[in-house]
């Protein structure tokens, strides 16, 4: 049984720096920095994936083609049982964590965040692990800017953070693989 990696966010060019891809970024630095392969389209489940191995363990790397708020539709497929849903891990954007931080939690709620909100629906299991990558300024925005600011773009002084984050947070995935989400917890959640 493989691990499965997935990176939430929407397809498309305008949505490439939005706050709210930031799951799908970090797959996506993830899988370069790591030279892990070549993106493959899958047009019958609509995702983008690569077939990896982490230290010879085999990490199934995948991007929805479809919007936030369907993401748990692909994984309907790959994920059929708690065992499987147990070795899925979800990176997301996390709007109650400032920017440059990130917090691994397993067996969590969807917190309003509708891009999980479908992994759970269609998993009938929130028994995952998930890499929630801060998004936030200082000044959480409220009500009705909400949406607006996840749509929003990092601007450029906010991508270096964002980047430096995203180090750790590739680091964290291969530690959960290699050595379990208990290990990477107590390393990175401190």
């Amino acid at each position: 049984m493989n691990w499965i990696a997935v990176g939430l966010g929407n397809s498309g060019a305008e949505y490439e720096w939005t706050r709210h891809n930031t799951g799908r970024i970090a797959l996506l630095q993830f899988a370069q920095t790591r030279k892990l392969g070549e993106w493959v389209a899958d047009k019958h489940t609509q995702t983008l994936y690569i077939n990896a191995e982490v230290e010879k363990i085999p990490l199934d790397l995948m991007l929805s083609e479809d919007f936030m708020n369907n993401s748990g539709k692909p994984l309907r497929a790959l994920v059929r049982s708690k065992a499987q849903a147990a070795k899925l891990i979800v990176l997301h954007d996390d709007l109650d964590l400032p920017l440059g931080k990130f917090k691994i939690s397993f067996d969590r709620g969807a917190a309003g965040h509708r891009g999980v909100q479908s992994v759970i629906r269609m998993l009938k299991t929130s028994a995952f692990v998930r890499i929630r990558i801060g998004i936030s300024p200082k000044r959480k925005p409220q009500g009705e800017k909400v949406l607006n600011f996840l749509m929003s773009n990092f601007r450029a002084s906010e991508r270096l953070l964002l980047h430096r984050a995203l180090r750790d947070v590739g680091s964290a995935t291969e530690l959960i693989v290699t050595e379990g989400k208990e290990k990477a917890m107590s390393m990175y959640n401190s």
